[in-house]
């Protein structure tokens, strides 16, 4: 990589640090061009030439978080060697996720991702196509073996996902009724029920 590009990565990756901090700190209204300039020290014209706009900047975020929340589920069922223990460490490894990076959390969970996820959902799925394949590949070979209902994908997704993302959501905004370390130990066996053929 020329120095030319190093410096525009770390422009870049500027901006995104600085998105997140100032949606963290003040919500999606509060993300604004000033707000971002200020908080990263990069240019206005730095933002427009890398993201393109407030909303290609925000966009950008979301496509990072998603994949790192995404990489590290595909990970997590992996190293599993039979859908149930692949169960149970996806639904830990998404929860992990959660207590540790708050604020990204609350950024994919947010209406401003549901609105982005509605509208944009086949460009998005395409984006992360390469971290979702493995996960997909993983549960149909254990949907093949007989080890999971031979049901349609996206409601096996529905149906693992569902409950874990609900129960995030919650926690996320600050209802103290929820622990998330019983959740990991609740959740994954009653996702697994209901994928038992």
């Amino acid at each position: 990589m020329s120095p030319k590009q190093q410096r525009g990565e770390e422009t870049a990756d500027r901006l995104l640090d600085a998105a997140l901090q100032v949606y963290a700190e003040s919500g999606e209204q509060g993300v604004t061009v000033g707000a971002l300039t200020k908080t990263s020290g990069v240019s206005l014209g730095s933002l427009y030439h890398h993201f393109g706009s407030v909303d290609g900047l925000m966009n950008a975020l979301l496509l990072r978080w998603l994949g790192r929340l995404l990489a590290e589920l595909s990970a997590s069922v992996e190293r599993s060697r039979t859908a149930r223990t692949g169960i149970r460490s996806l639904v830990r490894a998404y929860l992990k996720f959660i207590q540790e990076n708050p604020d990204a959390a609350r950024l994919l969970h947010s209406s401003y991702a549901d609105r982005l996820g509605m509208a944009q959902a086949r460009q998005l799925r395409d984006a992360q196509e390469a971290r979702l394949s493995p996960m997909t590949a993983w549960m149909q070979r254990h949907v093949d073996s007989g080890e999971v209902a031979p049901l349609p994908m996206p409601l096996i997704e529905g149906l693992v996902l569902g409950p874990v993302v609900a129960t995030a959501r919650r926690w996320l905004s600050g209802f103290d009724d929820v622990d998330l370390d019983q959740a990991a130990r609740v959740l994954p066996e009653r996702i697994w029920r209901s994928l038992v053929p």
